[in-house]
């Protein structure tokens, strides 16, 4: 079983800001696969499906980011998902738009909901496609106010010339998840990173 979680925010309000890529990478997955995320399970909204003969469980945490690592750990637990087993989806400052890189066993590099998983989880051995959302202009004067520039930025939506990008990068995201389901990391990595 492989439990596929996209990180975001669960109010409307924050339904198109840059910081829920992986809550709409998770929902264009769920869709071509006619998973529906219609079952609240912990602190989750969540659905489950097959994909080449394997139990697939989607899920969207329905805490803030930075409480992600609870509804993930309740969700690894309940199900019995080995960390081999758990994928998760998340926006990335450090990444220009639109480009993808698929990891394990790496840090939290400053991302908050994937410290909260680490933190919770006590282990960074999880699979992670990380999705760039790129970085707002921050020069040295902005240094005292770096941090809500930061939070200003990915709690805002898309440019119209980023949300191009991004509804081409969304579709590959699913057939990134695809490909890590059924050819496994390294072939994934070589065709997406």
């Amino acid at each position: 079983m492989k439990l596929i979680v996209g990180l975001g925010n669960p109010e409307q309000r924050y339904a198109h800001n840059r910081h829920n890529l992986g809550f709409m990478c998770v929902s264009h997955f769920a869709k071509i696969h006619r998973i529906k995320l219609d079952k609240k399970q912990g602190q989750a909204r969540v659905g489950t499906g097959e994909i080449t003969a394997e139990t697939v469980v989607v899920a969207r945490p329905q805490t803030y980011m930075n409480q992600s690592g609870q509804a993930v750990s309740r969700l690894v637990k309940r199900l019995n998902i080995s960390l081999d087993g758990l994928i998760v989806i998340h926006d990335d400052l450090d990444l220009p738009v639109g480009r993808i890189r698929i990891r394990r066993d790496s840090s939290a590099a400053g991302h908050r909901g994937i410290e909260s998983i680490i933190t919770e989880l006590d282990s960074q051995d999880f699979l992670r496609i990380r999705v760039g959302i790129g970085h707002p202009d921050v020069t040295e004067s902005d240094i005292p106010t770096h941090e809500d520039t930061i939070i200003a930025y990915v709690l805002s939506d898309f440019t119209s010339e980023e949300r191009k990008i991004i509804d081409q990068t969304i579709p590959k995201v699913s057939e990134a998840i695809h490909c890590l389901l059924t050819e496994g990391l390294t072939t994934t990595m070589n065709k997406y990173n």
